[in-house]
């Protein structure tokens, strides 16, 4: 069965098919899906596209999602929703919270059992709730087949591979660079910023003492602080679990990552970072208090209005090497997930994410670069924005570091899959507890880890009892 090409209005056939170059493809593809980009804009702004969805669509959907921490992307995410409904016969509610709630608020929902949204998305893996939500493998298979290979970083995000289940859609991520303040740095000795921990660990406490500006590296119970944990531990050669999926969180290299943050927060940090919530370090950075935090470039833009001396000293490193590796976690992990519940429009809901994704160049210009995509051909203007970028950098080339972010960023659960025992782990922020009690003394790090090992093995025990997570015993 063949499908219908929308059209914009204003636009002639001829004119349409001109643009995108669709003739040739029309005759090529016979019944598949067409899709096309349809240029820019004066601005270099990418223009929406528009896919005929596969089935016929009515309904409600339903949206709950994050409030971006880049503004700008909801006012212009909130309205092309609002469009694709018009164009499909969907009624469209988008709802945005603050991005510490949304955890709470899924679960709330699933655990209800009747969910009042069709559609949900956080910001990092939500494993744990694999047995509660639609597999989206179609989903993945129709973007594939139309958009190229989903990256592996992305799907080890989304897949479990003992199931085969695609417990979430994950079309979308953010990298996690370190952000320092140049002029600091540069009075420290370092002009181009750290480029490995014991850098960050000799400069940042020169700084402190010597300038009386501290570090930004959270060890609190949120998403930041468990995505630097991660990093720091792999960096140092550990992991919560290995490639198989069994627990080895108990090693050497774990307890000498977290000797070595107890010493970076005795030299360079003080106590506000055991409170620290996901805006923390944002907030801290733009007030020119911080010299150095672990973050995506939300924190620089909003500097870029607020604090544009602040912004203009503002530069990124990638992840900085440790004594066996130079790996960060993905700063942002969008999983997408669909409710298994009667009355959730599944259709509506599947049918819109393939439109996400046919559109992930207009959203990531509208997250200002935040936002990278997980079907890279979809967005092949990324590496000039980043080399000469349209939002004012200062130099143009100052996100050219993020050019090689997949090289260094890994996701959560490496080597292993994000499985739902790395979601529960996540979720109940056991690894920045882990650093936190080790850090303020309460514990040794060898307690520190122990502790978190114990925790930890049940929840694997728990989710390996029910099929879901490999390893052995």
């Amino acid at each position: 069965m063949s499908r219908q090409l929308w059209i914009p209005r204003g636009v002639s056939r001829r004119e349409f098919i001109r643009l995108g170059g669709m003739a040739a493809l029309l005759a090529a593809c016979g019944d598949a899906v067409v899709t096309t980009t349809l240029g820019e804009g004066p601005d270099g702004e990418p223009q929406s596209s528009f896919v005929e969805p596969r089935t016929a669509l009515s309904g409600e959907l339903r949206i709950l999602l994050w409030s971006h921490f880049v503004p700008v992307h909801d006012t212009w995410f909130d309205a092309w929703a609002q469009e694709w409904g018009s164009q499909t016969g969907v009624t469209v509610t988008v709802d945005h919270i603050n991005v510490a709630d949304v955890p709470a608020a899924i679960a709330a929902e699933l655990q209800s059992g009747q969910p009042q949204h069709d559609l949900m998305q956080y910001i990092a893996v939500l494993s744990q709730h694999e047995p509660s939500v639609v597999d989206m493998a179609d989903v993945v298979a129709e973007a594939e087949s139309r958009y190229g290979t989903m990256l592996d970083l992305t799907r080890k995000s989304s897949l479990n591979p003992n199931t085969g289940k695609y417990y979430a859609y994950a079309p979308a991520w953010a990298p996690d660079p370190g952000n320092y303040r140049k002029s600091l740095w540069e009075t420290a000795g370092f002009p181009n910023g750290p480029s490995t921990w014991d850098e960050l660990l000799e400069g940042g406490s020169s700084i402190y003492a010597e300038q009386g500006t501290q570090m930004g590296i959270g060890l609190s119970q949120e998403i930041d602080s468990n995505m630097a944990g991660r990093g720091l531990m792999w960096s140092f050669g550990a992991s919560i679990q290995d490639e198989n999926e069994n627990v080895v969180i108990n090693s050497d290299a774990t307890i000498a990552a977290v000797e070595y943050m107890k010493r970076l927060y005795e030299g360079a940090m003080t106590d506000e970072v055991f409170a620290w919530n996901a805006a923390s370090n944002n907030q801290g950075l733009i007030a020119g208090q911080l010299s150095y935090i672990l973050n995506s470039i939300s924190a620089w833009r909003t500097a870029q209005t607020d604090s544009p001396d602040v912004a203009d000293d503002v530069y990124f490193v990638p992840a900085l090497a440790g004594p066996a590796a130079a790996l960060a976690a993905q700063h942002v992990m969008y999983n997408w997930i669909v409710p298994d519940f009667d009355g959730v429009n599944v259709d509506a809901a599947s049918e819109f994410l393939l439109h996400y994704t046919e559109n992930l160049a207009p959203v990531a210009w509208h997250s200002r670069l935040y936002d990278f995509p997980a079907f890279p051909e979809r967005v092949p203007q990324l590496n000039d924005w980043l080399s000469n970028d349209p939002f004012g950098a200062n130099p143009a080339d100052k996100l050219s570091v993020l050019q090689t972010a997949l090289d260094w960023a890994t996701n959560i659960g490496h080597p292993g899959p994000a499985n739902p025992a790395e979601g529960q782990v996540f979720g109940e922020a056991i690894i920045p507890v882990m650093f936190a009690e080790a850090a303020r003394g309460d514990k040794t790090p060898a307690q520190a880890v122990a502790d978190a090992e114990t925790a930890i093995k049940a929840i694997f025990a728990d989710w390996r009892g029910r099929g879901l997570v490999g390893g052995e015993e």
